[in-house]
């Protein structure tokens, strides 16, 4: 037996209590007055690197958030692993649908409620605990490499940048990222894709300023009336998406691996009832882990528009305002739906409003070929560590990073995830399985050892 399961034991409560200390930090990337809690979230995974045993540790300032590398170089003819995650976290409004405050952490039935803990402060912190256990046990079989950013939630707006202008910083033979879902612990499975993002915001005028709905209603045309049509009208009878070159160049896939993807256990009972929903929704044609992995998708994540505090106010308001996002798959390109859906909002309006759209970020999908030594070693891993082969699954989420590392390092992505999709990433209430957190320290080191095999028989 290896001697990381022994370590992990002996250390889990320490382990625990600095991710603890993690999460305590409100690294909310979106918003400005968080921009001190982001330097301070920058410096304290700083610290943990250098003390988990990276022999260089550095924060770069961008025009944004700061971006924390490290690397632990053991030979250099031997494979490097490069190593991606985020400290940024998602806003954790509504407020008052926590159970608890989301920056004070709390363990609860084996799991740990707190903002950022599946995504991503748990999942990358799996990493730097990796790196400690192989050192502290003497049994790092190659180099790692890690690049810990602090703006992915907000569209990763400067890494770009950061990546191409230190391409030789990040020389590596593979990228790994934990920051997907898994099924379960008792059945495994690895992330080989995640879908790309469109996102814009939508913004109707009407009137120069909100009027007496009684005495200008009905003679004046409402923002929030001609918005929610506009938005009610992205989709058919069939809930296809109706904007037009939307589906131009989706990649279909084929009937072979439709059957495969059917073989991942689903209870679409269970999930209406975890989400407390009667029914399931969505393109018609397609299961509902088809339409959440291999069908594009057209989401309102937030609308708003005249009076909305405590009480009645009869307004006819001036303005009404919506964020609406795609999720993408293979073959689309993010700036061509981007460039659609602002042409759709703007060209669709009545005269009797003016509508404006914005592009806030996106991101371009991603697959991981299983066929490949980076695949076939994290598969390896998890066999090892949860006893059952992983099944390949499509992620619905999106990395807006992956295709641009890609396209930079010339280097393939391999997705280690350990969260779970009932975590409530970007929900209230978020949490992270303790289980899952200590399995994943654990299986990290089985990766890096049979990476290292199959890149050394390869090469």
């Amino acid at each position: 037996m290896e001697p990381w399961k022994n370590y992990i034991e002996s250390n889990q409560q320490r382990f625990l209590n600095e991710l603890i200390d993690l999460l305590k930090i409100p690294s909310i990337s979106a918003r400005s007055e968080h921009k001190p809690d982001m330097l301070a979230c920058a410096k304290l995974t700083e610290k943990k690197l250098i003390e988990a045993g990276a022999d260089k540790v550095t924060i770069y300032n961008t025009n944004g958030h700061p971006i924390v590398y490290a690397e632990k170089i053991i030979d250099p003819t031997k494979p490097t692993v490069l190593v991606y995650g985020h400290y940024d976290v998602q806003p954790a409004d509504p407020l008052n649908l926590w159970n608890s405050p989301p920056f004070e952490p709390i363990i609860k039935e084996g799991k740990i409620y707190a903002r950022g803990s599946a995504d991503d402060k748990g999942q990358f912190y799996m990493h730097v605990k990796a790196l400690e256990t192989m050192l502290q046990t003497n049994s790092m079989p190659c180099n790692m490499k890690l690049i810990i950013e602090g703006e992915e939630e907000v569209g990763s707006p400067n890494l770009a940048t950061f990546v191409e202008t230190h391409k030789d910083l990040l020389t590596c033979d593979v990228i790994l990222i934990s920051d997907t879902s898994m099924i379960a612990l008792d059945t495994p499975s690895i992330d080989v894709g995640v879908r790309g993002l469109s996102y814009i915001e939508v913004e109707v005028t009407g009137p120069n300023r909100d009027l007496h709905s009684g005495v200008y209603g009905g003679a004046v045309a409402n923002p929030a009336t001609i918005l929610a049509k506009m938005i009610a009208s992205c989709h058919d009878e069939n809930n296809h998406i109706t904007i037009p070159g939307f589906y131009d160049d989706v990649l279909e896939i084929s009937e072979a691996e439709r059957a495969e993807m059917a073989k991942a256990p689903f209870n679409e009972e269970t999930y209406k009832k975890e989400l407390g929903i009667t029914d399931v929704w969505g393109e018609k044609g397609y299961s509902t882990i088809e339409r959440t992995g291999i069908r594009p998708t057209l989401e309102v994540n937030g609308i708003w528009s005249g009076y909305t505090g405590e009480g009645a106010k009869t307004v006819l308001p001036s303005k009404a305002y919506a964020k609406i996002s795609a999720r993408l798959v293979p073959n689309q390109s993010s700036k061509k739906i981007t460039a659609a859906l602002i042409h759709y909002f703007e060209s669709s309006a009545p005269a009797s409003v003016t509508v404006k759209a914005m592009e806030h970020h996106g991101g371009e999908p991603y697959q991981t070929p299983i066929d490949s030594i980076e695949y076939l070693a994290a598969a390896k891993a998890m066999l090892t560590t949860l006893g059952k082969e992983p099944v390949p699954v499509r992620g619905g989420g999106s990395i807006p990073i992956c295709a641009l590392f890609e396209k930079v390092l010339h280097k393939k992505i391999v997705f280690l995830g350990f969260g779970l999709d009932s975590d409530n990433l970007h929900s209230p209430n978020e949490k992270f399985d303790l289980a899952n957190f200590y399995k994943g320290i654990e299986t990290i080191p089985y990766f890096f050892q049979y990476y290292t095999e199959l890149y050394q028989a390869k090469h």
